[in-house]
């Protein structure tokens, strides 16, 4: 009788730098119930009720309804195309100042859209697409 061949796992193409960011920005709280979770992993108050009201102490319940009750905004994981694109952009230190062009600014917002959850338009106003740009810079630099 032979042994049935497993098939390898296809190989995983996203690059290092892409697959670090996603893991530190996956590690990040959800809501408070992760907050909460973290402290009291942190200073040891969760052995103790595990020791004393056992392993179902209730806690997944209560973080998970916290979560649900005090979200905290986070936006989605950038694509790897996004972060990719995003790196080149903002690989130049005088991007505020440099011109964008319409199909540059329109690609930056649907970025923004889907990435914060908004449906804003593509704007002229130079103010509003440079605020948008340093909010993306600013979740793109937070996982580096």
């Amino acid at each position: 009788m032979s042994e049935k061949q497993i098939p390898p796992k296809p190989k995983d193409k996203r690059t290092k730098r892409y697959k670090d960011w996603v893991n530190k920005y996956e590690n990040t709280s959800e809501g408070v119930g992760d907050t909460v979770e973290k402290i009291t992993e942190a200073t040891g108050i969760k052995k103790v009720v595990k020791f004393l009201a056992g392993e179902d102490c209730g806690c997944s319940e209560r973080k998970d309804k916290l979560n649900y009750l005090f979200p905290y905004n986070k936006p989605n994981c950038f694509t790897e195309d996004e972060f990719d694109h995003l790196g080149k952009f903002f690989s130049d230190k005088n991007w505020e100042s440099k011109s964008i062009t319409a199909g540059e600014v329109k690609d930056l917002y649907s970025t923004y859209n889907r990435v914060f959850n908004t449906s804003d338009s593509p704007s002229g106003c130079p103010s509003c697409v440079r605020n948008r740009l340093k909010k993306l810079e600013r979740l793109y630099k937070e996982y580096l």
